[in-house]
């Protein structure tokens, strides 16, 4: 018999590995872009993945082939309905890292978030949270948004962390601190034409083999007893298995983060001009009511599960130009 070989799964496979299931349903941004701007901006905001589209475009972008010319391209139309500053967080910072040194929530907060959620203010957290600014480094809107307002049954609203770049310190502070109690909309945070990055939890395709979760080649017929399996899990001395090595496990239900997703159309379901909604609604999901975005190309996750949205932290272009859209196919 000649010498065993040992199937290497594809190219950049191991960048993901280990390869476990997400602890939550909501994504977490770990990192975030600066923004070099004199008023200060909050950076993220949310939408749940309703169904997609073909969009039919003018192609503008410069210097490509297709340049100028008709550009049929997916589209995914996410529901993104308003989103509730709920508090303001400031972060310290040391040779240790990022630490919380106040919290501020707003004093009326809908019953469906504290029904869910227990926010309540220490009091005189407004004057002590001024009083620390000096140490604050990072400034950070609490924001809030129930699926309810999407058209989903949840109950249960996803609260999470937006980074206030922009200004100083105290500048950030004064913007969330107007801002408390008031719900903000996608398009006072992203513009039509603009780029973010979409960070969601994947679909979930449960226990996979090593052909389908690592793409390792079959065997040759009648090489092996096994087809489906990896030829040889490495030498005989050490007697360990690498980590490098394709084994079987978990496949989808992971957190990714996808960047550059461009906003193609930002729009109302009662404007009559812009209609987004099929017979009968998206398949899985139902009709789209309210605020919505349709963002080029796929998007992790099944429908009905939140997506995140960052302003854009790679390839930030020097100027935002409105996609020239001709029509959009249902």
């Amino acid at each position: 018999m000649g010498a065993r070989k040992h199937h290497q799964p594809r190219r950049g496979s191991l960048a993901y590995s280990p390869r476990g299931r997400a602890k939550s349903m909501e994504a977490r941004i770990r990192a975030w872009p600066k923004i070099d701007a004199d008023e200060p901006k909050i950076l993220a905001h949310c939408g749940f993945k309703a169904g997609c589209v073909q969009i039919v475009s003018i192609d503008d972008r410069e210097k490509t082939p297709n340049a100028g010319k008709q550009l049929v391209s997916l589209g995914t139309v996410l529901v993104t309905p308003p989103v509730l500053i709920l508090g303001i967080r400031g972060y310290s910072k040391d040779h240790d890292g990022l630490h919380a040194e106040f919290d501020v929530y707003a004093e009326d907060i809908p019953k469906y978030i504290t029904k869910e959620i227990t926010l309540k203010n220490k009091e005189g957290a407004l004057e002590n949270a001024e009083k620390r600014l000096r140490k604050i480094k990072e400034i950070f809107a609490i924001v809030g948004v129930s699926p309810r307002a999407a058209g989903l049954e949840q109950k249960k609203p996803y609260v999470f962390e937006a980074l206030v770049s922009g200004g100083d310190i105290q500048k950030q502070f004064t913007h969330v601190k107007e801002l408390l109690g008031k719900e903000i909309k996608i398009d006072q945070i992203f513009e039509l034409g603009s780029t973010v990055d979409v960070a969601a939890i994947t679909k979930g395709k449960g226990w996979q083999g090593v052909i389908q979760r690592w793409g390792v080649k079959k065997k040759q017929h009648k090489s092996r007893k096994t087809v489906r399996e990896v030829g040889s899990l490495g030498p005989i001395s050490p007697q360990s298995v690498m980590y490098t090595v394709p084994r079987a496990g978990q496949m989808g239900f992971h957190q990714r983060t996808e960047y550059d997703k461009r906003i193609m159309v930002i729009g109302n379901t009662d404007d009559d001009k812009i209609k987004i909604n099929p017979d009968g609604g998206y398949k899985h999901f139902g009709l789209v009511k309210g605020d919505f975005i349709v963002l080029k190309g796929s998007v992790p996750g099944t429908y009905r599960r939140l997506i995140k949205l960052r302003s854009q932290i790679r390839n930030v272009p020097t100027k935002v130009n409105k996609p020239n859209i001709l029509e959009i196919v249902i």
